[in-house]
C-alpha cells in the first residue's frame, strides 16, 4: 500500500480533477471533525471515506462514549452528544426511559449516531462528502503533499484531489503512510521511552501487579481488534442467527467454558461503572460479551477481554500494512469469529441450557446496518501506524510525575486526554499463563490522569502539508489513552483549526501560531487544560486554560475566584509578558493591575475585564486581563 509520487504528475485526460482548501482522508469521528472545523472557518473541504458511511466505529456499534470525565472534553464532540440527545428527547419525551439510557447523549443507537453525524456535516455547505472510495496514491512534490489520487470502490473511476492541507482520519494512518511519513507499528521496548507498561507484559488486571514473563521488551505485536456489536432484546426487532458463519469450528470458543468452569466469570472484586459490566451475565458463560445498555431495547456490546478464551487476538498482526483486498480478507475472518461467538452461546449444547437462554435474548437488531446484513461496516481497529511527528506522546505525559501536581504541561496543548491506560490483549493464550492474556492492561484509573496532547503530535517529521489527527504521534501505551473518539473528535477540531490558520498564513502547518491555534479553539469551547473546580460558563474559562498550557497552575485546580496573591501575580506576569511585574507590596487590587496593563497596551487596560473597579483581583480576572493583554498575533 505504499504508493506515492515525488513529481506532479501530468493529469491523465479521462481523471477527474477536483481543488479544496482542505482534503481529509478518513470519515472517522475525527477527520468529520476536522472537516467541520476547517468550514465553519471558512475553507472549502472534500472528506473521503473508504466506507459507504461516514462516523468509523461512533456510527458502527460503539454506543457507549468511552469517557470518564465529562469536562474534559468539550467542542464538537460536545455538541454531537447535544444533538443526540435532542433527538432522544423530541422521538420518546423528556424524563422518558430512553432519554436516561442516552445518557445525555453519550449513549446512542449506531443508527442515531449516523443521523446526528450525517447532520451536522450536512449543515456545512463547504464540505463535500465522498462515500466508498479509497486511495490508491499520494502524489508529493519534493516533502509535500500536493495532491492523491483516489478510486470509486463502485464505478472504478479515479478522481485526484488536490488541496493546500490534507488530513489523514484514518485509524490506519495511510494517507501518512502513503505519503511516505515514518511511522511506528507494535509495541515500543519498556527501556525506549521509560514507560512502566510498555512492551511485553502480563498483568494481573485485578491487583495491578505485573506476572511472570514480563520483560518490557518491543515487538511488532498489536491489540486484538475486534467488531462492536448492537444487539437487541426486542424480539419484533431481532434477527436471530438460524445457522452458524462460513468457516465456524466451535474449538475456537471452548476456552470460554473453561473460563466459566474455573469461576474467571463471577463478579468482579471490585465493581467500576461505566466498563461494561452486566450483572445478569456474571457466572455465565455469556459474560464472554460486554454488554452496556443503549436506548431502544438495544445494547453495545464488546468482546470481553479478560476470559482466557478471547480467542481474537493475533489475527490483525497483517492488517495495517496489508492491501486493500487482504484487509477485506482479515476483517472478514473477524466478522465470522464474532458471529461464530453469538451463534456458540445461543446454540452449543456444551453450554448449561439457563446460559443459552440468556445468550438468545440477545440479536442482531433488524433496523441497524441495514445495508449491511445487520452487522457493523467498520472493525474495530483499535491501534494501527502511529506516525513520528515532532513529538511523541508517552506513558509518562499522562501520569503526575513528581515535579508537579498535574500532568506534564505542554505550551502547544490543543486538547485534553482523560481515558486510563487500556490495551487489549495481544496474544492468545500461552500455556503456563492463567491469569490474564499478554499485553492486556485494563483501564489503569489509579495513573492516568487528564493531560495535555501536544499539537505537534499530528505534524509528520518530514512531510508537509499534512496533519495527522487519529494515527498520531504516540507510543503504543499513551496510544491507548489516545485511541478514543471523544478525544479524536478533539484532535480533529484542532487539525481543522490548523488547516485554517496555515492557509490563511502560507504557511506549512507546522509553522502555525500555537498561541493562535489555541485561541481559536478556545472561541469553539475546546478544553486544552483540565481543571477539577470551574465549569464551561466561568468567565475567565478560556484564559486559564490557555495560560494552564504556560505554566500558570501547578495542579488541577484553578481556584479561579480566589484573590491572586502577588508572588503567584509576579510570577504569572513574567511568565505571560516575558516581563518583571512592577514593585508593590501589599493587596495586588484591579486598579494596579489596570497600571500595569496600561505599560503594556492601552487598548486592554480598561477591557481587561468586566467587574467594577477597585478591590483585589481574582486569580480569574488577572488570567483574563493577561489573556486579553497577550492577544495580539495570539502569542504567549
Amino acid at each position: 500500500m505504499k504508493a506515492w509520487i515525488l513529481a506532479l504528475a501530468a493529469v491523465v485526460p479521462a481523471l477527474g480533477v477536483q481543488q479544496f482548501d482542505v482534503v481529509v482522508y478518513g470519515g472517522t469521528p475525527g477527520g468529520v471533525a476536522t472537516a467541520i472545523s476547517a468550514a465553519r472557518l471558512g475553507r472549502s473541504v472534500a472528506l473521503i471515506e473508504y466506507h459507504k458511511h461516514l462516523g468509523g466505529m461512533t456510527t458502527s456499534g460503539l454506543g457507549k462514549s468511552d469517557i470518564e470525565t465529562r469536562e474534559a472534553v468539550g467542542g464538537l464532540f460536545v455538541e454531537f452528544t447535544r444533538d443526540v440527545h435532542a433527538y432522544y428527547v423530541e422521538k420518546y419525551g423528556p424524563g422518558s426511559a430512553d432519554v436516561k439510557l442516552s445518557r445525555d447523549g453519550y449513549y446512542y443507537e449506531p443508527s442515531v449516531a449516523l443521523r446526528v453525524m450525517n447532520a451536522m456535516v450536512a449543515k456545512e455547505s463547504r464540505v463535500r462528502v465522498f462515500l466508498n472510495h479509497r486511495l490508491e496514491e499520494a502524489i508529493r512534490s519534493g516533502n509535500r503533499l500536493r495532491a492523491i489520487r483516489v478510486k470509486d470502490r463502485a464505478t472504478g473511476a479515479m478522481e485526484e484531489f488536490r488541496g493546500g492541507v490534507f488530513v489523514d482520519g484514518t485509524y490506519e494512518g495511510d494517507l501518512a503512510a502513503f505519503a511516505g511519513a515514518r511511522y511506528r507499528l507494535g509495541r515500543e521496548s519498556r527501556a525506549e521511552f521509560n514507560e512502566l507498561h510498555a512492551g511485553v507484559v502480563y498483568q494481573n488486571y485485578e491487583t495491578r501487579t505485573f506476572l511472570a514473563g514480563t520483560t518490557g521488551e518491543g515487538d511488532h505485536r498489536i491489540p486484538a481488534y475486534t467488531y462492536r456489536l448492537c444487539l437487541t432484546s426486542d424480539p419484533a426487532n431481532a434477527r436471530k442467527l438460524t445457522a452458524p458463519p462460513p468457516d465456524y469450528d466451535r474449538n475456537h470458543y471452548l476456552g470460554y467454558l473453561d473460563d466459566w468452569r474455573s469461576g474467571r466469570f463471577a463478579p468482579p472484586k471490585v465493581m467500576v461503572d461505566g466498563v461494561g459490566y452486566f450483572a445478569p451475565t456474571f457466572n455465565t458463560v455469556v459474560r464472554a460479551l460486554s454488554i452496556a445498555e443503549i436506548p431502544n431495547k438495544k445494547t453495545d456490546v464488546n468482546m470481553n477481554p479478560r476470559p482466557l478464551g478471547f480467542p481474537f487476538p493475533e489475527m490483525n498482526y497483517d492488517y495495517p500494512e496489508a492491501g486493500w483486498d487482504e484487509r477485506e480478507k482479515i476483517s472478514e475472518r473477524i466478522r465470522n469469529l464474532t458471529l461464530g461467538l453469538l451463534y456458540f452461546l445461543q446454540n452449543d449444547a456444551e453450554i448449561p441450557a439457563e446460559h443459552r437462554k440468556l445468550a438468545n435474548q440477545y440479536n442482531l437488531a433488524k433496523d441497524e446496518f441495514t445495508d449491511n446484513d445487520n452487522f457493523p461496516f467498520q472493525l474495530y481497529v483499535r491501534e494501527a501506524r502511529r506516525i513520528v511527528g515532532e513529538y511523541t506522546l508517552t506513558e509518562n505525559d499522562t501520569i503526575v510525575g513528581p515535579e508537579l501536581g498535574r500532568t506534564k504541561i505542554h505550551a502547544d496543548s490543543i486538547a485534553a486526554g482523560e481515558f486510563p491506560v487500556d490495551s487489549f490483549p495481544v496474544r492468545r493464550r500461552e500455556k503456563g499463563h492463567d491469569v490474564a492474556l499478554e499485553g492486556y492492561i485494563f483501564m489503569l484509573y489509579e495513573m492516568t490522569r487528564p493531560y495535555q496532547i501536544p499539537y505537534r503530535v499530528m505534524v509528520p517529521e518530514t512531510v508537509d502539508g499534512l496533519l495527522v489527527p487519529v494515527a498520531a504521534s504516540t507510543t503504543h501505551v499513551a496510544f491507548s489513552t489516545v485511541r478514543l473518539e471523544p478525544t479524536w473528535m478533539a484532535l480533529g477540531q484542532a487539525a481543522g483549526a490548523a488547516a485554517h490558520l496555515a492557509l490563511s498564513g502560507k504557511v506549512e502547518p507546522r509553522a502555525v501560531d500555537g498561541g493562535q491555534l489555541q485561541r481559536l479553539l478556545l472561541e469553539r469551547d475546546q478544553v486544552i487544560t483540565y481543571f477539577k473546580d470551574i465549569d464551561r460558563k466561568h468567565p475567565a474559562y478560556a484564559a486559564l486554560q490557555y495560560f494552564g498550557a504556560r505554566g500558570f497552575f501547578l495542579d488541577y485546580e484553578a481556584r479561579a475566584d480566589e484573590a491572586a496573591d502577588r508572588e503567584t501575580a509576579r510570577r504569572w506576569w513574567k511568565l505571560a509578558t516575558k516581563q518583571d511585574a512592577p514593585p508593590g507590596s501589599g493587596v495586588l487590587t484591579k486598579d494596579e493591575v489596570r497600571r500595569w496593563l496600561r505599560d503594556l497596551s492601552s487598548s486592554v487596560a480598561d477591557n481587561a475585564w468586566t467587574a467594577s473597579a477597585g478591590g483585589p483581583v481574582t486569580r480569574g480576572e488577572l488570567c483574563r486581563a493577561l489573556y486579553a493583554a497577550t492577544a495580539k498575533g495570539g502569542r504567549q
